[in-house]
């Protein structure tokens, strides 16, 4: 649908992203009206979010993207991970994790994002109180009712609820009057899709190099994602290779786990940085995903966090439908301040993570690089230590939403 001039709605979603249309799927058991702004139109045949890179979902993201009716969208075209290898070039030192030693079918899946995006659009479509907005978001004011949302092509959205999932550079966070930090890595992730001569085995490969980590997922049709982390200049020479030449010095930096890399596709590069808002709320409004915190992608945590937002976001405002009924107000200061209390552990252990990762395995001196050594094999051995680790990593740590529980958001009678 579209909209015009002057729309109210309970909630609106500034980014129609994967973490934006998440939220608008999670939200459709809900009494609420919900409106989408995103100046890419819905029925365009691309869209920014939703490019050639391959996200990796964790077991818990799984069961959201189930609970919010888009899994069955991209079940066939997901691969599952059932081990990951993780290891240092010119370190003895690995650790592994598996499925089966978890006791579960995999620890993750991969997809690509715009099957992903295709899936979350496709069931967006099917939600009768959802408004889709073609437009940019641009500045908020105050108004009777809520917050208003003012757009590139003039229409005025008042929502009691505005929710800025418009990415790390969100221009409606910045309206909201969210202050950010952005810490440059100094790096960019040369992404490429490559054949090899041994079957992946539905196992992810982290590699921790001198130059940066390289992360090799498993994919469909037996091939594998490369995510490879280089200087800036370094990364621009990448892509000026020709292919045999990538595939070489590629082939240098992971090793032979694989065999030897037999084809690359088409590459692409994005620079790194750690971004972070320094609030989660603001009077009305609250800041989800990338908007909330930009990750390295070493690890991927990156969207299984911003789902994990979503599901938290999502069960509180059926929460307060439930016991509120007519009088539920999805903007109100005590929900906004619970959600906030709920996201903050989980938030700020991730981002310790993943950062702690990059800088850590940043270090080249022997030394350290001979603790790290001893700390992946000791790690590889002791069971509790890698139960915990891969609970935290598939999203089933602390305290955790009903929809990464497997649970409906709405408790049935």
């Amino acid at each position: 649908m579209s909209a015009g001039a002057g729309i109210h709605c309970d909630v609106a979603i500034a980014g129609g992203g994967m973490v934006g249309l998440s939220l608008a799927a999670a939200l459709a058991p809900l009494p609420l009206a919900v409106v989408v702004i995103e100046p890419v139109a819905p029925d365009a045949s691309s869209q920014p979010s939703f490019d050639a890179r391959t996200t990796a979902l964790s077991a818990g993201s799984r069961r959201v993207l189930e609970g919010i009716g888009v899994w069955d969208g991209i079940r066939a075209a997901a691969t599952p991970i059932r081990r990951i290898h993780v290891s240092e070039r010119g370190s003895f030192g690995f650790a592994r994790l598996t499925a089966e030693e978890q006791g579960i079918a995999a620890l993750g899946y991969t997809i690509e994002n715009r099957l992903l995006g295709r899936a979350l659009r496709e069931r967006c479509a099917r939600i009768d109180r959802l408004t889709l907005v073609a437009a940019r978001a641009q500045g908020v004011a105050a108004d009777a009712t809520g917050l208003r949302l003012a757009t590139d092509r003039g229409d005025g959205i008042v929502a009691r609820l505005v929710v800025a999932a418009d990415g790390a550079e969100s221009a409606v966070r910045r309206a909201l009057g969210i202050a950010a930090t952005s810490s440059d890595y100094g790096q960019h992730a040369v992404i490429a899709h490559v054949d090899t001569e041994r079957f992946h085995d539905y196992t992810a490969y982290e590699r921790f190099t001198p130059q940066g980590p390289i992360a090799v997922l498993p994919i469909g049709e037996g091939r594998s994602a490369v995510v490879w982390t280089l200087a800036p200049e370094a990364a621009e020479r990448a892509l000026g290779l020709d292919d045999q030449t990538f595939i070489a010095e590629l082939q240098q930096a992971f090793g032979s786990r694989l065999g030897r890399i037999t084809r690359v596709g088409r590459r692409q590069a994005y620079p790194l940085s750690l971004t972070r808002s320094e609030r989660l709320t603001a009077a009305r409004a609250v800041v989800l995903g990338n908007a909330a915190q930009g990750l390295h992608p070493v690890a991927g945590q990156g969207f299984n966090l911003g789902l994990r937002d979503v599901a938290a976001l999502a069960e509180l405002l059926a929460e307060d439908c439930a016991a509120r009924g007519a009088a539920a107000d999805p903007g109100s200061a005590p929900l906004l301040e619970r959600y906030a209390a709920w996201r903050q552990p989980d938030r700020e252990a991730v981002i310790r993570f993943t950062d702690s990762l990059v800088r850590g395995f940043g270090m080249p001196l022997a030394p350290l690089r001979a603790l790290r050594a001893t700390g992946l094999l000791a790690f590889d051995l002791l069971r509790p230590v890698k139960h915990e680790f891969a609970r935290r990593t598939m999203g089933l740590a602390g305290r955790q939403p009903r929809l990464v529980r497997g649970l409906p958001l709405v408790a049935r009678a």
